[in-house]
């Protein structure tokens, strides 16, 4: 996948084993901005003990209002062997997380699958989550099947216009629909056991953008109609004016509260039962 580099629906083509970089500018090795435990997903996801998460640097999106921005776009991070971090997953698991949460991974699915290799010839039983945009291909997906226990993907858009004005990413619906319709196949239902903890299944994260209530309604409307109203979803509130947003009419703002309460109000008009919200 390296050599001729499909990971993403960009499809560059490029040998980044040979030092060549496509859209992401990530290399041959796995560069990885930070490794620590988190407390600040969704209650199934960090639990008491936290999700002990790998943020991966480089992004195949280009959110103008990326919070992560000197990550993902600036590449801000270090290069780890597959060894190294591999047993960077064991030290997350001796301190007690729930599991390993690995966070805009689709550049990096190789030596995320080695470095896991690594680690469970040396023990390691942790539930893995795939914590992603939702932008992967299927060729991508189709290495993750059997090995990824909770998916977490965005939905971020339903429709082209806007992805492509915001994200860079006028395809990102089509692709994203057909991801997570994969995810859905291979891991089934969200599940949790007895002390509420997420064990396997998908998890549908969209952020709310300020201003488009009727984009928020598309997503829902979508998810609602392919998955039912039990479909898990997690309705992001925290957006705020970063990286190029500063300078955008309509998103040099933060989301007002009134805007976020009339999405729950939606979601609870279409039906969906089963959504995580947070506190402004």
């Amino acid at each position: 996948m390296l050599r001729e580099c499909r990971l993403c629906p960009r499809y560059c083509g490029v040998n980044r084993l040979e030092g060549e970089t496509g859209y992401c500018g990530a290399g041959g090795g796995a560069k990885v901005a930070a490794v620590s435990v988190h407390h600040g997903e969704e209650p199934p996801i960090s639990g008491t003990r936290g999700s002990g998460t790998v943020f991966f640097s480089h992004c195949n999106m280009a959110c103008l209002f990326c919070q992560n921005f000197p990550i993902s776009q600036m590449g801000v991070g270090k290069d780890l062997s597959a060894e190294d971090l591999g047993d960077r997953l064991l030290e997350l698991e001796k301190k007690g997380v729930h599991n390993v949460n690995f966070v805009t991974p689709t550049p990096h699915v190789p030596q995320m699958i080695a470095a896991l290799e690594h680690a469970r010839e040396k023990g390691f039983a942790l539930p893995v989550v795939y914590n992603t945009n939702g932008y992967d291909s299927m060729e991508t997906l189709s290495l993750l099947d059997g090995i990824v226990d909770i998916y977490l993907p965005d939905m971020k858009y339903g429709e082209g216009e806007l992805s492509g004005k915001l994200s860079g990413t006028p395809d990102y619906a089509e692709h994203n629909s057909a991801a997570i319709e994969e995810m859905f196949r291979q891991v089934g239902p969200f599940s949790k056991g007895r002390d509420g903890i997420a064990s396997r299944g998908v998890l549908v994260r969209h952020l709310v953008l300020p201003g488009k209530a009727e984009e928020t309604g598309r997503v829902l409307s979508s998810l609602r109609r392919k998955y039912g109203r039990r479909v898990p979803l997690s309705l992001m509130g925290q957006y705020f004016p970063a990286y190029r947003a500063m300078g955008k009419p309509g998103f040099d703002r933060k989301l007002l509260p009134e805007e976020y309460d009339s999405t729950i109000l939606t979601a609870k008009r279409m039906g969906l039962t089963n959504v995580y919200i947070q506190e402004l």
